[in-house]
């Protein structure tokens, strides 16, 4: 760690990041400015979808990754296998918060929910984002920025494309 790294507020901090596009990457990015260890995962083949999105910058890089992904270290695991599951738990077991943005349900559905990290790391910070209250009637909808941006009115004012 260099002496700036080891300065920062959340220097000696291990965040797990499973998120994926941007409201869960945004926060590992602003952990890691303030000097958190992140480690991301990725799905194997494919990686986050926004090495895809914008300015590319080589062959698996783009602008708007780079930048939502700085500070980070990334692995790739297919968590739809018992054993990669197995390893982002031994992982948790290692780190002082996990992040994940995962549709409702599917962190459960995987064997990565809170239940499951808290049961290998009992003092766990665990953010789970989603874009509506998880016990309300919206929970299973996706968060999508154009969704809410159409239901909160935002469109109407925004003018034509």
């Amino acid at each position: 760690m260099s002496d700036i790294t080891s300065s920062l507020p959340l220097a000696g901090i291990r965040v797990l990041d499973l998120s994926r596009v941007l409201a869960g990457p945004m926060c590992g990015m602003v952990l890691g400015d303030f000097g958190a260890e992140v480690i991301k995962v990725e799905h194997p083949g494919r990686g986050d979808d926004t090495r895809d999105w914008g300015l590319r910058l080589g062959k698996t890089e783009t602008a708007y990754f780079n930048s939502m992904n700085r500070n980070k270290r990334s692995i790739t695991l297919d968590l739809q296998k018992p054993e990669a599951v197995q390893i982002v738990l031994d992982l948790a077991r290692q780190c002082d918060v996990v992040i994940q943005n995962f549709k409702f349900g599917g962190a459960e559905k995987m064997g990565l929910g809170y239940e499951q990290i808290k049961a290998v790391r009992p003092d766990i910070i665990y953010c789970s984002i989603t874009g509506y209250d998880r016990g309300g009637p919206e929970a299973a909808r996706p968060g999508y920025d154009l969704v809410v941006q159409g239901e909160a009115g935002l469109m109407a004012i925004n003018g034509e494309a």
